[in-house]
């Protein structure tokens, strides 16, 4: 089983190249992201609560996020793997991710950080927001609070996984497809 963790801060180009690594190696995409727009979008509780912190550009809690990927993994207990796009966010959900994985009898097999600049994250989560609807992306304060509320709380996650030889940096700047056959590279030179 391949479980991988795709990391970087937001409009680094996660969700992008989480779907083509999924579609790769036959991966189960799970983007918390997605998670919450579908919850928020059908106003569950959890989705309600979600939705206040998101607003404010603020990392929503641990307890809600680990309840939506607990049932998600659930509905996939067959998969050949999976790969997470925006979680774990913060040590104790990686320690949480650990836990749950552990009782699959599941580990963790590598993250792969895309390095991009904030100046650039802003101008692609700018573009995007032009088409996607979603407000948090039109607000160039909203989206820098949630950079440096990345960096604040989810940068140090990277050490956690170094520490234990799985965390992988990748230049996060070129095309979609420069970006991806380099990531390929590093994943199948880890598998082999």
């Amino acid at each position: 089983m391949l479980n991988l963790i795709l990391f970087g801060p937001p409009g680094s180009g996660k969700g992008t190249q989480a779907i083509k690594i999924a579609e790769a190696y036959g991966l189960i995409h799970i983007s918390t992201g997605d998670l919450f727009r579908y919850e928020m979008s059908h106003n569950t509780p959890l989705g309600l609560k979600a939705k206040e912190y998101i607003s404010e550009g603020k990392l929503v809690p641990d307890e809600i996020t680990i309840g939506m990927l607990a049932n998600k993994l659930d509905q996939h207990l067959d998969a050949k793997g999976f790969i997470l796009d925006g979680f774990p966010r913060t040590i104790p959900q990686a320690e949480a991710l650990d836990t749950l994985f552990e009782s699959h009898g599941w580990h963790i097999n590598m993250l792969l950080a895309l390095d991009v600049s904030e100046d650039e994250i802003v101008t692609r989560i700018l573009k995007r927001g032009e088409t996607s609807g979603r407000s948090d992306d039109t607000d160039e304060s909203v989206i820098r609070n949630r950079i440096h509320e990345y960096e604040a709380k989810t940068a140090p996650l990277y050490a956690f996984y170094d520490d234990r030889n799985k965390a992988y940096t990748f230049n996060g700047i070129g095309s979609i497809e420069e970006i991806f056959q380099g990531l390929c590279a590093l994943i199948d030179e880890h598998l082999s």
